[in-house]
């Protein structure tokens, strides 16, 4: 009929400022609480719910993927520890720009890499995972002084994502690259004025090559392996560690340097090999650290564990 469109529009219009306001208002009572307070509010909350979840079954299958060697036992706890560091991450977002390096809050090893690269003036290609609190990587880089384009999954509510903006702008994350078409020309665009990137290269990408996780196959996103081929410079791997009292260690790791054969599909497939053997190495080290919490395998891997479940 006439007018349900706009109806529907004004209805969802209400719905999203009503959710915003509520998320502003959650953020402002985590900035009250501080930095330690916010964490362990978060810590303590995900691992009370988050086992209640449905999510919780595919934390319990990705552990049982990765770590086959693990008892049920040994594998609950470390859910449970992941459980309580996804909450932790999560609710530090509001405070990001309480933890730095200039309180002491962020160590960094590996500084005087990313100092190289700002004054080359030449782009490369930052990656990693989504390990302990990941968004104190892009903060790091950035601080570093190297000018980078940060990719971003924007978020449904637009007033919830203007939020989201402006608090990564707290703590220096000002150059966003959607991901998706226009995010890959912005990136394109951006390191052809010298401008580096930083992407995650750890989730579920259907048409990407497949490689190596964990002794089983995987589906990885190339983007990464592209650009680094296509502006002939290096991939540099970062990662981050949550120490205690809400204090972090990010690592700007040596440069992985991609061949250039002759055979682009098989360079591309080697750099995302590369990229992911990376992740699995930091997620190995620290266990407890990564994204449990999202289906990583293709479904007949996990379509393999079921009947070991059900025994």
């Amino acid at each position: 009929m006439p007018g349900d469109g706009h109806k529907a529009g004004f209805v969802r219009d209400l719905a999203w400022r009503l959710e915003a306001a509520a998320f502003a208002g959650m953020t402002a009572f985590l900035r009250l609480l501080g930095a330690e307070g916010a964490s362990n509010l978060g810590g303590w909350l995900l691992k009370t719910l988050g086992p209640r979840t449905g999510t919780h079954k595919t934390v319990t299958r990705n552990i049982r993927i990765a770590f086959p060697e693990l008892s049920a036992t040994e594998r609950e706890a470390l859910a449970l520890d992941a459980w309580e560091r996804v909450g932790r991450t999560f609710a530090e977002t509001p405070v990001a720009d309480r933890i730095t390096i200039d309180n002491g809050r962020i160590e960094v090893t590996g500084m005087e890499r990313l100092h190289a690269i700002r004054d080359s003036g030449r782009p490369v290609v930052f990656v990693s995972g989504h390990i302990a609190n990941f968004e104190l990587m892009a903060a790091v880089i950035l601080a570093s002084g190297v000018p980078c384009q940060i990719t971003y999954r924007a978020a449904n509510n637009p007033y919830v994502d203007e939020q989201i903006r402006t608090a990564r702008a707290r703590y220096g994350v000002k150059l966003f690259a959607p991901k998706g078409g226009d995010g890959a020309r912005e990136l394109l665009a951006g390191m052809q004025r010298g401008e580096s990137v930083a992407l995650m290269n750890d989730q579920k990408f259907s048409e990407g090559p497949e490689v190596q996780f964990f002794g089983q196959p995987v589906n990885a996103a190339p983007g990464p392996s592209r650009l680094a081929l296509r502006f002939g410079t290096v991939v540099v791997p970062m990662s981050v560690v949550r120490l205690p009292g809400v204090r972090f260690r990010v690592t700007a790791h040596e440069p992985i340097e991609l061949k250039q054969t002759g055979d682009r599909s098989a360079d591309i497939a080697a750099g995302v090999q590369a990229i992911t053997s990376f992740v699995e190495d930091r997620v190995r080290e620290h266990p407890a650290d990564w994204f449990w919490v999202h289906k990583r395998w293709p479904d007949k891997v996990y379509a393999a564990l079921e009947p070991l479940e059900s025994a």
